[in-house]
């Protein structure tokens, strides 16, 4: 009998606890990267495409819940249970800022011109911190209706959206007036909302159910059932025709964004998915767990026998820099000896 023929990812190993968001940086001249928040208290960076481990970002006494980089990605920013938001420099991984929080910092995202810092938490604030002033005191917008877990900016900085973690709905907030403009209703809360490549939808996890809407007008354009509770889901970024989502039951599905017909069923984790996301060019996409591992996926089909793996640098999670520019980009960058395995503390979790 013939083996079963599975897509076989690049896994990489180094976080010691669960990973709960990954980020994609744009495409840079220096390539494109990926940085992964876990409960460990440590994000940490990597080749996007190679899912090679560059550095990570030491200074959290808490688990992270949130990671982004800058569209430039020279600088990154995570959110955490140690009731601060980090600003980090992403060549050198030094520690640039640290904005201190009454409450656990569930979510952060810059501003798409780069210069400002949005943070959502417990607390039930929004909170924009200028970059360029660090040390100003940050603008706060009107207090949320529930704990925030999910932020991110609209239409050229002018309108930022949020979830909550406990009443469902995205709320959609105009930057100028501070008020709620516009709710997309949803039956539970939003575990996941990300804006489109190219600005035109708004794709969110609820339930069991994945949604697409339209980022101008707020109206669904469609929604899926999905086969379990779904924590994650991704828009394929340059043809719009394909989303990749991730959930409870540890598999990683592809399906066609026009029918809702499902192209691949991807197993590999051996805990829930947390979250998932497309790398910027479509090729890939990446699923972080509670496995405490990142896969990286290929797009297009791939055959190889059941049970096969490709790990990204081993499983020790020690550097392996593959292209010059690579390592001049992170020349001088904090990397422990022997990898990042130790475990610290988890801190207050939501």
């Amino acid at each position: 009998m013939d083996k079963r023929k599975v897509a076989v990812p690049l896994v990489c190993h180094g976080h010691s606890r669960p990973v709960v968001d990954l980020f994609y940086s744009p495409i840079t001249p220096d390539g494109f990267f990926l940085i992964s928040a876990s409960k460990d208290s440590s994000p940490m960076l990597r080749n996007g495409e190679t899912g090679d481990w560059i550095g990570t970002f030491e200074g959290h006494k808490g688990a992270v819940w949130s990671c982004c980089l800058d569209t430039n990605a020279l600088r990154a920013a995570s959110g955490s249970a140690d009731f601060t938001a980090k600003i980090w420099d992403a060549l050198t991984g030094d520690e640039l800022h640290s904005f201190e929080h009454k409450h656990i910092v569930r979510a952060c995202a810059f501003s798409e011109d780069t210069h400002l810092l949005l943070t959502g938490g417990v607390e039930k604030v929004l909170r924009i911190f200028d970059l360029n002033h660090p040390d100003a005191p940050p603008r706060e917008v009107d207090k949320s209706p529930g704990s925030i877990r999910t932020v991110a900016w609209l239409h050229s900085d002018q309108t930022i959206l949020s979830s909550c973690s406990d009443i469902g709905g995205v709320r959609l907030w105009d930057l100028r007036s501070g008020k709620i403009v516009q709710t997309l209703e949803t039956k539970s809360p939003v575990t996941s909302a990300e804006v489109s490549q190219d600005g035109r939808y708004i794709t969110t996890t609820d339930g069991s159910s994945v949604k697409f809407w339209d980022a101008n007008h707020f109206g669904m354009v469609k929604s899926y059932n999905m086969p379990c509770a779904v924590e994650s889901a991704s828009l394929e970024p340059k043809l719009g025709n394909k989303f990749v989502a991730g959930g409870e039951d540890m598999w990683i599905r592809l399906f066609d964004f026009h029918t809702g017909d499902e192209i691949a069923c991807n197993k590999g984790h051996h805990g829930p998915v947390h979250c998932v996301r497309f790398s910027p060019g479509g090729e890939s996409y990446a699923s972080g767990s509670e496995d405490g591992t990142i896969r990286i996926w290929q797009t297009g089909p791939a055959a190889h026998d059941d049970n096969d793996t490709v790990p990204a640098n081993g499983s020790t999670g020690k550097v392996k820099v593959p292209a010059d520019e690579i390592a001049l980009k992170i020349e001088g960058f904090h990397i422990a000896k022997d990898g990042p395995t130790q475990e610290k503390v988890d801190g207050v979790e939501a």
